[in-house]
Formats: structure tokens, sequence, C-alpha cells
């Protein structure tokens, strides 16, 4: 998955296929597209009835002949086809024809660190579907650190932690490069199951699976946080009745809970730092690690990190974009790398 800057602004458009979201970057339009990665598709004529944030409101609420698929599952895509359509309908025809106009027609793509060759190839076909004539694939986490404003040409280590919806990818960069990484596959959906579960078990209180994410209810104040409000009220459906109820339940249970999936995170950057080299480390004291990611955004995530690590924890002022803002970026020209002058003999 190396590539050059170069490589990079030849490309005319990039795209962030992620488990969560669908974001596409146009070459001087910026960000075009910013949506679920959902579809909707008929089962009896195969015809496609709604992508995006509409398809996502139709989760469990659609008939027996209407199903509600997921074509990218942790950054892979793992059906092509609905991908190709999916993207199709998110662009929009105006958009695509011009699109359509470009002469070989280029495009970049983010592909989660570690990706296997199948990933990798399902990311390319995908986009060649849509017209590309040639794909350049590019490392999350670096795409994220540019995004985000991470000097990360420079000789100095700088640590990321992308937080998804179905992983978590953790890494130390220095002149433009990964030093280290790992991917844990825990991410924003493992916490949610969390929650879900002991709501569950706990209370036999069922959530809604799509009208509202469970940790906005359940973590509402300072969630995480142990100066959060002591319990705060859940409303949901009781698993014997199957009736409307609402219970008090203490944020330090859902805190524990939280706790069980978090504790694999926060293994992987104690792995981190132990594979990184002593300078680096010592770099990372001061500079700490940045957070981006839709997940980046539980309350009270920073703050567990800070106590856990001893280190400084930012959040990317928008750390949901970051990816595809550091993609973008680079086909706008906007990086250049840092240019290593050889001694004078």
């Amino acid at each position: 998955m190396t590539v050059s800057l170069e490589q990079l602004r030849r490309c005319h458009v990039a795209v962030d296929l992620g488990a969560a979201r669908t974001r596409v970057y146009v070459k001087g339009s910026g960000l075009v597209v910013d949506e679920p990665s959902v579809a909707a598709v008929n089962v009896r004529t195969g015809s496609l009835i709604a992508v995006g944030t509409f398809a996502e409101q139709m989760t469990g609420r659609t008939p027996d002949h209407i199903r509600v698929v997921r074509p990218v599952s942790g950054g892979t895509v793992i059906d092509i086809e609905m991908a190709q359509r999916m993207l199709r309908q998110l662009l929009g025809t105006p958009l695509r024809r011009r699109l359509r106009r470009k002469l070989r027609l280029r495009a970049a793509a983010c592909i989660p660190h570690d990706a296997d060759p199948l990933a990798q190839r399902a990311a390319v076909e995908t986009l060649v579907g849509m017209g590309a004539s040639r794909v350049e694939l590019v490392d999350t986490l670096i795409a994220a650190a540019v995004g985000c404003g991470l000097p990360v040409e420079q000789p100095t280590a700088t640590m990321i932690m992308v937080c998804g919806a179905a992983s978590t990818q953790i890494a130390v960069l220095s002149l433009g490069s990964i030093v280290t990484a790992q991917r844990i596959p825990v991410g924003g959906e493992a916490i949610d199951r969390a929650v879900i579960e002991h709501l569950r078990h706990q209370h036999e209180l069922m959530l809604p699976s799509q009208s509202v994410r469970p940790l906005q209810l359940a973590l509402s104040g300072n969630g995480l946080m142990v100066k959060g409000p002591d319990s705060t009220e859940i409303h949901g459906r009781d698993v014997a009745t199957g009736l409307a109820r609402s219970v008090q339940v203490e944020t330090a249970a859902v805190r524990s809970a939280i706790h069980t999936p978090l504790t694999a995170v926060l293994d992987g950057i104690g792995r981190v730092l132990r594979d990184c080299p002593p300078d680096l480390v010592a770099d990372l004291v001061d500079r700490g690690i940045m957070m981006v990611g839709g997940s980046a955004l539980l309350p009270g995530l920073d703050q567990m990190l800070r106590d856990a690590t001893g280190m400084p924890v930012h959040i990317a002022e928008r750390p949901d974009i970051c990816a595809v803002l550091g993609l973008g970026a680079m086909l706008d020209g906007k990086i250049e790398p840092m240019v290593l002058n050889p001694l004078a003999g």
C-alpha cells in the first residue's frame, strides 16, 4: 500500500468506505458525500429502494420483502456489487457524469491497517466498477493523521488512534511512515453492544435498535467520567411483556459494562508503546495521543485514556471525517514530503 504523494496528486476523487459512513471527496469540490453505509433493497425485484440516511432509518421497520444491508464491514467491502450501487446513488447523476468526463479517472481509497490482499482487492474492484481506471490505496492511519493536522512528515513521533465502528487502529508515525501499529477488533459497535447487553440482563430492557444510539441514552451528562450523574432514565421495551417501560440505570454500572471492551483498546496502546523505540516514546510524553474517528466522541473516553496511560490525549477538531480530509489534502497537493539533502562529500 506504499503510494507516493505524486501519484495521489494525479487522483481526481478520494473515497473512505467505512463500516458506519461512506465519504467522498472530489478534487476541487471538497467533501461531497457523507452518508451512512446502508442500502435498502427489494428482495423480490432486486431494485434499490434507498441509500444513506433514509435507508438507515428503515432498519428494523421494513416488511418482509425489503432488506436493509451494509455492504461494508470493519472498513472492508463484503458485497462489491451492492457497494457500487450504493456509491452510484450517493454520488448522484450530475456528479457521476462529471467524473465520467475525466480521461483516465483516478481514485484514492482508505484501507484499514494490515488489510489482507482480499480486502485490498475488494476496495479496488468497487472503485473500478465505478469507472476508475486506477485506484491508489492509502493506510487509514496515515490519511487520518494528515487530516487532523499532525506533522507526520517530520522526524518526531506522533501517535494516532482511529476509533471506528468495528475496529480501533493505533499507530506511532514518524517521517511519513508507520513505525509500529496495532489493529484491535473493538469499536463503537462493541461498546454499543456492551450497553445493550447490560440493560437486557440487569434490567430486562431492550433498547430501540436504530432510533437512537444506546450511548446517547445511557451516557447522558458526563458519560464515562465519575463526576457525572449517579443515574439516568432509560426508555425501552420490556423483554417479557413487549410493552414500553422506563428504568433508572446507575451510570457506574454502565461504566463498568463499557470498560470490558475498552480493556482490549488499552492493551493495544500498551503493545504499541512497548514496540516503539525509546526516543520516539520520549516525544510522545509531550505530544500525547490524537483521537480521531466517530467513536472518539464517546463521552469521557479521552479522560479514561489519560488516566490509564498518563499521557495527554486530544480529540481532533472534526474526528469523524479526518481520514477523507487527509486524502483530500494529499489530492490537492497541500502536503509536501520532507526533503533530505545528502551531505556533500
